[in-house]
C-alpha cells in the first residue's frame, strides 16, 4: 500500500511539465538536480538550530538585555489556592461570571478576589520582557544572516536581474551547492519555528503565523522537489528584507528607546509595504503566472505553486492592514504605543484601574477631611478630634 501511495504521489504529471519525466531529471557526475530525499536533512538541521538558539539566548541575548536596561515587570503573584489552581489547569483560564461565583463559594472568598486571582495567574503565564527581547534578538540575527547570504548567493545569478531567466531551461536547471545550502538553511529555520511554537511568545496573529509557517514549508519543499529553486530564492530574499527591520524595532521598543523604535518602525513599514505589496506581486506572482507560460503549458505543479504564493500574498495583505493602521495611529498620536500583534497584559488595564480607583477614593477622603477642618477653623472652632464635650454643655480643650 505504501508503495502504491508513493507511486501515485510521485507521478511526473504532478511535479513536472508535460513531456518531462523523472528519467529526464536523473543526475550525472557533472549535473545535480534537486532530490526529494534531500529535504529530510532539514529536520536534524532544524533541531541543531533550536539548540543553537537556546545557547544564543542564554549566553548572548539574556546578558545583553540586562546590560541594555531591559527589566521584567514585577507582577503580583496569585496566592496558592488548590481549588482555583485545579480549575485553572484543567477547566478554564478565564472563567465566566457563574463559574466565578461558584468558585468563590467553594473557597469562601469574595467574587472580586477570585477574579483578581485568575487575572494574576494568567499574567504569571505571560512571557516576560526579557523573553521577548531574546526571541527578537535571535530572529534578527538569523534574518540578517540569511538576507545577506541570499544576496551573496544571488548577486551573480541572471534571474535576480532578469526574471524571465527563472524559466530558462526549466525544469532541467542544475542545482548549485550554494543554492542547496541556502534553501536548506531557510527550510530548517521554518521547521525550527514550528518546533518552538508552543514555547514562543504567542501574539494576536498566532493562527495566521501557523498558516504562514505551514504555507512557507510547503512552498519551499514543493519548489525544491519541482525545481522551482530560482523563483523560490527570490521569495526568500524578499521576505527576509523587511524582517531585518521588524526585529530591531521590537528590540528598541523593549529597551524603551521610543524615538529609535519609531524611526525603525517607519522604515520597516515602508520596506514591508513596498516589498510585499509591490515587488512580490510583480517579481513572483506575475512571474509564475505569466512568464512561465512562455516555457510550458499549465499543469498541477503550476497551479499548486500559484495557490501557495497566493496564500502568502493574502497574509501579506492581512499584515499590511495592521501596519497601515499602526502608521495611521503613529501619525495621529505621534508615537507608536505598542505592537498590535502583541497581547496586552491584563494587569496593565485592570489592576492599574483598581489602583486609580483607590487613589481617587483616598483623595476624596483626604479632601473631605481637609475641607471639614478648614470649615471649622474658619468659623472660630477647633476640629472635633481636639475637643471634649462635658455634661454641662461646656467644651474642654484636650
Amino acid at each position: 500500500m505504501a508503495l502504491s501511495l508513493s507511486n501515485w504521489l510521485w507521478q511526473p504529471e504532478f511535479w513536472l511539465p508535460p513531456g518531462i519525466t523523472w528519467e529526464d531529471m536523473k543526475e550525472s557526475e557533472d549535473i545535480r538536480y534537486p532530490q526529494p530525499r534531500d529535504l529530510l536533512l532539514s529536520i536534524p538541521f532544524a533541531l541543531i538550530l533550536v539548540a543553537v538558539r537556546r545557547a544564543f539566548e542564554r549566553a548572548i541575548a539574556l546578558p545583553l538585555s540586562s546590560k541594555l536596561g531591559v527589566r521584567d515587570k514585577q507582577r503580583p503573584k496569585a496566592q496558592p489556592n488548590p481549588v482555583l489552581e485545579t480549575f485553572y489547569s484543567t477547566r478554564c483560564k478565564n472563567p465566566e461570571e457563574g463559574e466565578l461565583i461558584s468558585l468563590a463559594k467553594q473557597c469562601d472568598l469574595p467574587v472580586r478576589k477570585v477574579e483578581i486571582w485568575f487575572r494574576r495567574r494568567r499574567n504569571t503565564d505571560r512571557p516576560s520582557l526579557s523573553k521577548k527581547f531574546c526571541e527578537a534578538c535571535w530572529r534578527f540575527t538569523f534574518y540578517l544572516t540569511s538576507f545577506f547570504m541570499g544576496l551573496a548567493v544571488l548577486y551573480d545569478k541572471p534571474w535576480l536581474w532578469d526574471h524571465r531567466e527563472c524559466w530558462t531551461g526549466y525544469p532541467q536547471q542544475p542545482l548549485q551547492p550554494s543554492l542547496f545550502w541556502y534553501y536548506l538553511l531557510e527550510l530548517s529555520f521554518y521547521w525550527s519555528l514550528v518546533f518552538t511554537l508552543p514555547f514562543d511568545v504567542k501574539r494576536k496573529d498566532f493562527k495566521e503565523q501557523i498558516v504562514h509557517h505551514a504555507a512557507t514549508i510547503f512552498l519551499i519543499s514543493f519548489s525544491y522537489c519541482g525545481n522551482y529553486i530560482r523563483i523560490g530564492t527570490l521569495v526568500l530574499v524578499i521576505h527576509d528584507a523587511s524582517d531585518c527591520f521588524l526585529e530591531p524595532t521590537k528590540i528598541f521598543n523593549y529597551m524603551k528607546w521610543k524615538r529609535t523604535c519609531d524611526s525603525l518602525f517607519m522604515i520597516f513599514s515602508a520596506v514591508f509595504l513596498i516589498s510585499r505589496l509591490v515587488i512580490f506581486p510583480y517579481t513572483v506572482l506575475y512571474n509564475t503566472y505569466y512568464y512561465s507560460m512562455e516555457i510550458f503549458q499549465p499543469f498541477f505543479g503550476y497551479y499548486f505553486v500559484n495557490v501557495l504564493l497566493t496564500i502568502l500574498q493574502l497574509l501579506h495583505i492581512f499584515w499590511s492592514c495592521l501596519i497601515i493602521h499602526m502608521v495611521y495611529k503613529f501619525i495621529i498620536q505621534g508615537t507608536m504605543e505598542k505592537d498590535m500583534r502583541s497581547d496586552t497584559e491584563e494587569s496593565d488595564k485592570d489592576e492599574e484601574r483598581e489602583k486609580m480607583r483607590e487613589k481617587e477614593k483616598n483623595g476624596i477622603i483626604h479632601f473631605s477631611n481637609v475641607t471639614s477642618n478648614t470649615y471649622t477653623q474658619r468659623n472660630g472652632s477647633e476640629p472635633l478630634t481636639k475637643r471634649t464635650h462635658l455634661t454641662n454643655g461646656h467644651v474642654k480643650e484636650r
